[in-house]
């Protein structure tokens, strides 16, 4: 196995576990008495997390250089791929406060629920550039 397909077959794995655990909160919030939807939600930010950073260094470590329009949708790629996953791990350490510590927080929970938003924004842009160098560049998977 060539080390450069790493990183195409990891970062389905953020997109998919960000998305689908932000998901999982906005039902929750439509849906109070459901509270499986925000306990799952939290494994699968805590899962995207993980899955976020090492789709992060396998871009950064494992892929080549590129040069004139793909090297510049690339360095996007890039920061928001970094954006992305500093999202995460915000959001999972305010998750992993709120839920050790023993008060009802609601700012906090509010602030940990946009930045979760904000990850699942961003971890789309992030993919939907990477779809990008792949079919318009044709990069090789």
């Amino acid at each position: 196995m060539n080390p450069d397909h790493l990183h195409p077959m990891l970062v389905h794995f953020p997109i998919a576990l960000a998305i689908v655990g932000f998901v999982f909160e906005l039902a929750y919030l439509l849906y109070k008495k459901e509270v499986c939807l925000t306990k799952a939600g939290t494994i699968l930010l805590l899962v995207a997390t993980l899955a976020a950073a090492a789709a992060w260094m396998s871009g950064y470590f494992l892929t080549g250089e590129m040069s004139g329009e793909a090297g510049e949708v690339r360095e996007t790629h890039e920061l928001f791929a970094t954006i992305t996953t500093l999202l995460l791990i915000t959001t999972s350490f305010l998750r992993l406060y709120i839920l050790k510590s023993s008060t009802e927080n609601l700012p906090l929970k509010w602030i940990a629920f946009t930045l979760y938003g904000m990850a699942a924004i961003s971890v789309s842009i992030t993919g939907f550039l990477g779809g990008n160098l792949v079919y318009n560049f044709m990069l090789p998977l």
